[in-house]
């Protein structure tokens, strides 16, 4: 199968690091024209310059300031194709008893997650449906099909809400040549948060987990990046709605 994204137009959130960065690369390999986005501009812009990539640097939970930025694509380049909301994350929280949860914590969360997807989606959707194409891909987690392993409250309630809104934009953009789908990670050492838990769960619980994981390894960037480029794809043309568990058979 030979995915190609000649002449598409694309913009990935979460693009300073970890799994949003590679996915960045996918696209552009792929011959997308790529622009990232990521609150995180020191990181985002040099990474955007030696890619050939144009970076967006804002808050994705800003409403206004998303759709600004999307008009600002589709205006410059004519066409918007692919959305890939890969920006949330942890927000540096760790896990804690339910009683210790103060309500900006909870939000915050929900805004990097949930609100920011919304946003975006909303914003994409106008010049997708002028052109009939489009292709949006949520990177949601397994913690949006079960409890997570990170024990954040919000952050698995969050990507479960991001679960649902991928179905329910599914329904509401599907007549208008539009997709919607997600891809749910299994656990991925991609970015600092990750290392981090990954070290905090100590040789024991490594190993458990790999060994609860039916390939018996954990997963890389690139396994992530694989489903979502044949998400985003001419091949995936009547595929919508769905959650793609990427986990090596955990789920």
């Amino acid at each position: 199968m030979q995915i190609d994204f000649s002449g598409r137009v694309a913009l990935v959130t979460g693009g300073a690091q970890g799994i949003g960065q590679a996915i960045a690369l996918g696209l552009a390999r792929a011959g997308a024209r790529v622009h990232v986005a990521d609150i995180d501009g020191a990181r985002l812009t040099p990474f955007a310059i030696e890619q050939g990539m144009t970076a967006h640097v804002f808050d994705v939970s800003d409403r206004t300031a998303g759709h600004a930025e999307v008009e600002h694509i589709a205006g410059s380049e004519g066409r918007l194709d692919i959305l890939v909301n890969a920006a949330g994350g942890v927000r540096g929280q760790v896990g804690r008893p339910i009683e210790e949860v103060g309500e900006a914590d909870w939000h915050v969360i929900f805004k990097a997650n949930v609100d920011g997807a919304f946003w975006l989606a909303q914003a994409a959707s106008q010049p997708m449906r002028k052109t009939g194409y489009g292709r949006i891909v949520n990177i949601a987690s397994g913690a949006g099909l079960r409890p997570s392993l990170t024990g954040i409250q919000a952050y698995t309630s969050a990507k479960h809400a991001l679960v649902g809104l991928t179905k329910q934009l599914s329904q509401d953009l599907g007549p208008y040549g539009i997709t919607t789908n997600a891809v749910a990670p299994g656990f991925v050492r991609s970015n600092p948060s990750t290392e981090k838990q990954w070290e905090a769960y100590g040789a024991e619980r490594q190993a458990r987990l790999i060994e609860g994981i039916h390939t018996r390894r954990l997963g890389a960037a690139s396994d992530i990046v694989n489903a979502v480029l044949f998400l985003a794809s001419e091949q995936a043309s009547w595929i919508s709605g769905q959650i793609l568990s990427v986990d090596g058979g955990r789920s």
